[in-house]
């Protein structure tokens, strides 16, 4: 049941960001549009309630529960960007704005890079603490097992995204030519 829930949660973001941004530039009704984009953090906390309410009633923890912490986390250290991101490009296509820049070489795109491992590593502060915050209140051990789990493939991952952000840092990318 988590991991639909999880789906439905995803697909509610980007329904509160389209519909957010669409009424925004193609409704031209600034303040509905700004309504629907500050609902977004909302899909979370039903998320967030719905995966505690589940354990607290005895489920015993599986990688889907983790998982939840996960996105929680990403989309609260991600979803501004992507939420910017999503803006310019409409801005671009439906409100005459100019077309979003990519940075793909030099000491920007390093800068870009390490900015994006301070969001993951924001991102696993958030769900690591989730997680953490989950087992303490659920007591079990045997009953979290997973979500210990979920915490140590998290960390590993992020530390090796910092070893790969950081050699843009020592290695930039070098524009084609």
């Amino acid at each position: 049941m988590i991991g639909w829930l999880i789906i439905a949660c995803e697909i509610g973001f980007w329904f509160f960001v389209l519909a957010g941004l669409g009424s925004r530039y193609i409704m031209k009704k600034k303040k509905l549009g700004t309504f629907l984009l500050i609902c977004t953090p909302f899909v979370d906390l039903i998320l967030l309630i719905v995966t505690i309410f589940d354990l607290k009633n005895g489920a015993v923890a599986t990688a889907m529960h983790g998982l939840a912490a996960v996105y929680i986390g990403v989309s609260i250290a991600f979803g501004h960007r992507m939420i910017q991101w999503a803006d310019g490009h409409f801005n671009y296509r439906f409100g005459n704005g100019n077309k979003p820049l990519k940075i793909k070489y030099g000491k920007a795109h390093a800068r870009k890079e390490r900015k994006a491992w301070y969001r993951h590593l924001l991102s696993l502060i958030i769900g690591g603490g989730i997680l953490i915050s989950i087992i303490f209140y659920i007591n079990n051990s045997h009953q979290t097992e997973a979500l210990m789990q979920i915490m140590l493939l998290w960390s590993l991952i992020v530390v090796i995204d910092f070893f790969i952000s950081f050699s843009y840092t020592l290695f930039p990318k070098k524009q084609k030519t």
